[in-house]
């Protein structure tokens, strides 16, 4: 992607189903959980390169013995930066207690992270400042195993306020009024409770106080604590959550927005945002690994018997498109090839736009995201050229050096843009800024007809337009091709998202600015003021709340009307050749991606009322000139 957008977490959770002693004797080093969580979380480190953090539980320890371990990082490297931490201290121990360092049961007594439960979690922050206090595993402490509660997780919550207020309906005093506080707290007080009702139902049949913690410690449900505390969210997630004691969860929203998927054999359970990351921690075949559904949650309880159940009411499916289209790795099998045929779909557009003259097109990508969509690319014009050379031969009988032609004739392809990685913006003033952006990129020369060439490249997804605009058109034009044909493999990215990516701010994106552009030109700007009006009433009282009314002014226009506009804003006046922008079409984006039908962003049909409310919010605070969060 051109232009890099941000998206939030990633999750990694590992349970032990066996003692220590187990893993030291058949894997020789009681650092095994430790190594396979450093490798599920490098494994995903394309989700989460602000901070990062891990936890441990020792299940089982006498009192007075810290079961619990965490660290958390911001560092610039922050996963390298956490597990070259922990394994600098176990190399000290090992140093100075070589006989000790094989000994399961001292090693758990005397050194952080040899416990039985690990989660880890990588951060993207789409709001808030970066501190290791914005870091999860966050922690909710009590002297008692059974109310301790750790929380990481992929989520953004839409309705932050109301949870807040219901926080405080319940007694609490929340300190912060942020998704991460009001999740953990409204969980940890259901956690509370349920303590409470069993400790009060065993303390009635006479029970002594040590008796009745262990046997909460076997008997709390924590599904019955999702189901009471979950009730009330609004957003996309994928968490976990782990008590004192080790029992766990990993739960996912009712629609299924966030990923999540999991792992179990007889040695461990494992629970992370992507299956390439535990097929390679774990060495297994991709069958073998479950998707956690959505509305459900993978508990795991004081013995490590799992099961996976439902916790809240689930939604129609509205998988994130943008995990297939770019967030998750493409290693993923499946991903692969969505990836393929997303760029294959686009070929009749992309042959009507070059009035199917391959002759004289080159065909490129924009690093490095974009390859895997330019492979279908080229594989659909292919297809179409082995089309049109059986159909030039069994029309004109061809023979000799004209079949010969024919049958050698190859679409044009290079790797026309590269990114310099190294290249940093540090200049403060504006102007000189831009012109250093411009060199963010550089080009392949010689390898176009000036004048005469079109050049199409392939982005898979253009997102507010300005290193188009400001860099990349700029260079490509210094080819001197004819045309430069700009394709995006998603479709146009019109509406805010509030479920975890950092796409907030409607007035931000390209396809916004060209539909507003378009209702001056076409003398209708009167309704930018009808659409506000209605957007303003449904978010103040409620009323018609889940009506998108910013839709009202996208069906003003073309799919195509607002495309061509979008070229004419990132063509700048010095660009000499035309330009033309191309996108994906929402119909073949569920044609490639058919179990992923999330498109909010695309579409505006959110899958919460909460996106809805946040889309008018979002252009209200437009037309009010805030520049703010709309959520």
């Amino acid at each position: 992607m051109s232009e890099s957008i941000k998206h939030e977490c990633g999750i990694a959770f590992i349970r032990l189903r066996k003692p220590l002693s187990y893993f030291i004797e058949k894997y020789q080093t009681p650092a095994y959980a430790l190594n396979k969580l450093y490798l599920l979380m490098h494994k995903q480190h394309n989700r989460g390169q602000d901070g990062a953090g891990v936890a441990s539980i020792k299940m089982n320890l006498k009192p007075g013995k810290p079961y619990l371990d965490r660290f958390r990082s911001i560092e610039p490297q922050p996963v390298t930066d956490i597990f070259q931490n922990i394994t600098e201290k176990l190399n000290k121990v090992k140093s100075k207690h070589p006989k000790k360092f094989m000994n399961a049961e001292w090693m758990r007594n005397n050194t952080n992270f040899m416990g039985d439960v690990f989660m880890g979690h990588l951060r993207y922050g789409t709001h808030g400042k970066n501190t290791i206090g914005h870091c999860h595993p966050v922690v909710r402490p009590n002297n008692w195993r059974s109310r301790t509660l750790l929380v990481a997780g992929n989520f953004n919550m839409t309705n932050v306020e109301e949870l807040f207020q219901k926080l405080i309906e319940l007694g609490q005093h929340p300190k912060e009024n942020v998704d991460t506080v009001t999740v953990m707290e409204k969980i940890g007080h259901f956690l509370d409770e349920e303590n409470e009702l069993l400790f009060r139902k065993y303390k009635d049949e006479g029970l002594d106080n040590v008796s009745i913690t262990e046997r909460i410690e076997h008997e709390l449900d924590l599904s019955r604590v999702l189901q009471r505390a979950c009730k009330d969210f609004d957003g996309g997630y994928a968490m976990m959550g782990m008590t004192g004691y080790g029992a766990t969860f990993v739960a996912r929203d009712p629609a299924g927005i966030r990923p999540a998927y999991y792992y179990a054999n007889d040695e461990v359970i494992v629970a992370a945002s992507e299956k390439p990351a535990i097929k390679t921690a774990f060495n297994i075949e991709y069958d073998k690994i479950q998707e956690i559904q959505p509305g459900h949650a993978l508990i795991v309880n004081k013995k490590g018997d799992y099961e996976e159940t439902q916790f809240t009411p689930p939604l129609p499916k509205k998988a994130c498109s943008f995990e297939r289209i770019y967030f998750s790795r493409g290693t993923d099998p499946e991903i692969y090839n969505e990836r393929k045929k997303l760029g294959e779909l686009l070929c009749p557009q992309i042959l009507e736009a070059i009035d199917y003259d391959l002759e004289n097109t080159v065909f490129s990508y924009i690093p490095n995201t974009a390859e895997t969509a330019y492979l279908g690319m080229m594989s659909g014009i292919e297809k179409y050229l082995i089309q049109q050379r059986k159909k030039a031969i069994e029309d004109e009988n061809l023979k000799g050096e004209e079949l010969e032609r024919i049958l050698s004739f190859r679409a044009r392809t290079e790797k026309i843009v590269l990114k310099d990685v190294k290249l940093r913006t540090f200049i403060a003033d504006d102007g000189q800024r831009d012109e250093m952006v411009a060199h963010v990129y550089d080009t392949t020369y010689g390898v176009i007809n000036k004048n005469h060439d079109t050049l199409v490249v392939l982005d898979d997804s253009i997102v507010r337009g300005t290193t188009l605009e400001k860099s990349i058109i700029t260079l490509l034009d210094r080819l001197e091709p004819k045309r430069i044909i700009i394709v995006s493999s998603a479709p146009q990215i019109r509406f805010p998202d509030c479920y975890g990516i950092d796409m907030s701010k409607m007035q931000l994106f390209v396809a916004f600015r060209a539909m507003m552009s378009l209702l001056d030109k076409h003398n209708k700007s009167y309704l930018k003021e009808e659409v506000y009006k209605k957007a303003k009433k449904a978010v103040k009282t409620g009323e018609n709340i889940e009506v998108n009314f910013v839709n009202e002014l996208y069906e003003q226009f073309t799919y195509e009307e607002i495309s061509d506009e979008i070229a004419e804003i990132v063509k700048l006046p010095h660009i000499r050749a035309e330009v033309k922008v191309i996108f994906q079409t929402v119909e073949n984006l569920h044609a490639a991606c058919p179990n992923h039908l999330g498109d909010w962003y695309f579409t505006g049909d959110y899958p919460t009322p909460g996106g809805t409310r946040v889309a008018n919010n979002s252009f209200v605070n437009f037309r009010d000139g805030k520049n703010k969060r709309a959520y």
